[in-house]
């Protein structure tokens, strides 16, 4: 019997002693195998020993005799390795662990006393962990599972890699991945740099038989938090002064997050027609602009008069490409913004430049 039949084997009894009276479909669909598959599983299963029988009728399935409970519930290595991903299905399945950490998590639950068996499940119901954003779809990261296998056996990566500012190729030693916001980032060092890598955007990628020493004392969360902790404070480069409509105040914390929040919380009084001074912090000009034209015309730049005149510019540019149609063009739809707050298009500032 091969190795992948017996894991499967172990699994759909893991299955049946976990979860009771299950269907031909049911556990077809948990092994991502076919039903056929499944009745020949069973019947190998019943040939060894193993007490499962099969209930007809509409309630009907297969079950383990009544008492029945193996303890072949060792953990294999990659299995062990899966376990800190336990509660995230997608990032395990991206690094290439899913099956590993599905079967992990039966051979627990099989190992667990029934009570808290049964606890396990309940909270593995009613709680679900979805890491990536609103309206975006994971970024497919082809290379993910060599930037991992290079993580764990301490090798040297190859890879041609597309920044913001144009592509490069360089040899890393890879340090750690970290999933942030639905997205995957490669810590490596470069020479005697630690930088992060935007896995997604990593083009081609070589493990090398080369084994690089990891630095000594190195935590992966700690210098995320780190980097993270820099990031931030780094970001904003100046105020701006604007003045929003009741629309534009509400806006303001769903597309600038946080941030958005704390300007508005200070804001000045509405004024005659319900507009209010708000003062929000801006990265750089170019970010600023991009931001300024998300808010629409629900929003009117005051200062600094840098950012306004390069508000302005942009408007004009707009209006000069799209014939600047007013209300009153036939078939003219109002002029709105959405507010669902769409990602930007300036560049990931954890990505390396």
């Amino acid at each position: 019997m091969d190795r992948m039949r017996a894991d499967r084997l172990l699994s759909l009894l893991l299955l049946l002693q976990n979860r009771g009276r299950m269907t031909a479909p049911e556990l077809a669909a948990e092994l991502e195998v076919s039903v056929r598959t499944v009745y020949r599983d069973v019947e190998a299963l019943s040939a060894s020993g193993v007490p499962v029988y099969a209930d007809r009728g509409p309630a009907g399935g297969y079950r383990l005799l009544d008492g029945y409970r193996t303890r072949l519930t060792g953990l294999t290595g990659d299995e062990a390795d899966s376990l800190f991903l336990a509660g995230m299905p997608g990032p395990a399945a991206e690094l290439g662990l899913g099956a590993d950490l599905t079967t992990a998590q039966l051979k627990l639950r099989a190992a667990l006393p029934a009570e808290l068996g049964e606890r396990s499940r309940r909270i593995q119901e009613r709680f679900h962990l979805d890491a990536p954003g609103w309206f975006r779809d994971a970024e497919p990261v082809p290379h993910l599972a060599a930037a991992a296998e290079a993580v764990w056996e301490r090798r040297l990566l190859r890879v041609h890699y597309r920044r913001w500012r144009g592509e490069v190729r360089r040899e890393l030693c890879p340090l750690g991945l970290v999933l942030k916001g639905g997205i995957w980032y490669l810590v490596a060092r470069v020479e005697d740099t630690v930088r992060n890598y935007r896995v997604s955007r990593i083009l081609t990628a070589e493990v090398l038989a080369e084994v690089f020493e990891r630095p000594a004392g190195f935590d992966l969360a700690a210098y995320w938090e780190e980097s993270s902790h820099r990031l931030e404070s780094s970001r904003f480069q100046g105020e701006a002064e604007l003045l929003l409509s009741e629309r534009g105040v509400k806006l303001l914390p769903m597309q600038f997050g946080a941030v958005g929040a704390e300007a508005v919380a200070v804001a000045g009084p509405p004024d005659d027609r319900g507009r209010r001074r708000v003062v929000l912090p801006v990265e750089s000009l170019p970010v600023a602009v991009h931001d300024m034209l998300r808010l629409g015309t629900d929003a009117e730049v005051l200062g600094p008069p840098e950012l306004r005149s390069a508000v302005a510019r942009a408007v004009a540019e707009l209006a000069r490409r799209y014939g600047a149609p007013t209300d009153d063009t036939p078939g003219a739809p109002p002029i709105h913004d959405t507010p669902n707050g769409a990602g930007r298009t300036v560049h990931d500032p954890q990505d390396t430049p």
